[in-house]
């Protein structure tokens, strides 16, 4: 398959390399000096799992480079949406299929209105990794999962081909039967990580031991699970507390996307996160009280800048 990847950074990076690995034609879409890195050393991933070296990578800078292909792997930020929808559209052919790992739940509704519903998949990354340095991809834990599918649940060519794909390649990846919930799955997850580790400046370790910022951590869930159970996502009513049990298991060093781009100084996507479960929210006529904290504490730092 010939698998272009918009957005080489932590999702795309890591995935994209074991996607290389297991042979398939994959083209990354990088910018700066990460690009430049990429182009004159390869990619490498440093993992617990295991280091990857690539010492060469087809990576560019646009896009439209590429040609049309087989599946299109979104992972940029939120933010880069609208330039993303814009870039990917000569990649587009008639069996294309797009599916788009970055965070939110609005993401497809973008996609669809740019592209129809056919070439639209679901899908969800579960990593924690980042750009470490230009040309590096570092890899915390050992959590490395992508769930996708159809959007009506048939297990379609395009969609087993690259789960075969991504198992060849070592990538713990299933094919999803209801992507809406399993991405609203996510989000629940997501919102308490993003939300707890952005707003408290911490790892995932000290703020489940504590308390206080323990039922912070949970109250962000539940919010989200009611909002998400209002727009009759098929959510279980106790679904945030199954999530703190899975977050117990997590290593304490884990953060989130969030917390790192804080840090850095980078634009932040919490008006996609804490911010959509406050709008859905009002028009579900569901409270998110502890949402609308997590978005008013990071306004001043939401554009980037110092943090």
């Amino acid at each position: 398959m010939r698998i272009a990847i918009i957005g080489a950074g932590g999702v795309g990076g890591y995935f994209g390399a074991r996607l290389q690995q297991a042979g398939e034609d994959v083209a990354f879409v990088a910018r700066g000096a990460h690009l430049a890195a990429l182009r004159r050393d390869g990619l490498t991933v440093e993992s617990p799992l295991g280091d990857i070296h690539l010492p060469r990578v087809n990576v560019t800078g646009t896009a439209a480079d590429i040609g049309q292909a087989d599946i299109v792997l979104l992972c940029v930020k939120l933010w880069d949406m609208d330039a993303a929808v814009r870039a990917i559209a000569p990649l587009v052919g008639p069996d294309t299929g797009i599916i788009s790992f970055q965070n939110g739940v609005q993401k497809d509704d973008v996609l669809r209105a740019a592209f129809g519903d056919m070439p639209v998949m679901g899908g969800i990354a579960q990593i924690g990794a980042s750009i470490d340095r230009p040309g590096v991809i570092k890899h915390i834990g050992t959590m490395q999962r992508l769930v996708f599918g159809e959007y009506d649940g048939r297990p379609s060519a395009r969609a087993t081909a690259l789960v075969d794909a991504c198992r060849r390649g070592g990538i713990d990846a299933e094919l999803g039967d209801d992507m809406r919930r399993i991405i609203w799955e996510k989000f629940v997850f997501l919102i308490g990580l993003s939300g707890a580790t952005a707003t408290m400046r911490a790892t995932i370790g000290p703020i489940r031991s504590n308390p206080r910022t323990r039922a912070f951590l949970l109250d962000a869930m539940r919010e989200t699970v009611a909002v998400g159970r209002a727009l009759g996502v098929a959510l279980p009513a106790d679904y945030a507390d199954l999530r703190l049990t899975f977050v117990d298991g997590l290593p304490g060093t884990m953060t989130s996307s969030m917390h790192h781009d804080l840090q850095r100084g980078k634009r932040l996507e919490v008006r996609w996160l804490a911010g959509v479960v406050v709008q859905l929210g009002e028009r579900a006529g569901v409270p998110t009280p502890v949402n609308r904290a997590v978005w008013d504490v990071l306004a001043l730092h939401a554009e980037g800048g110092a943090p």
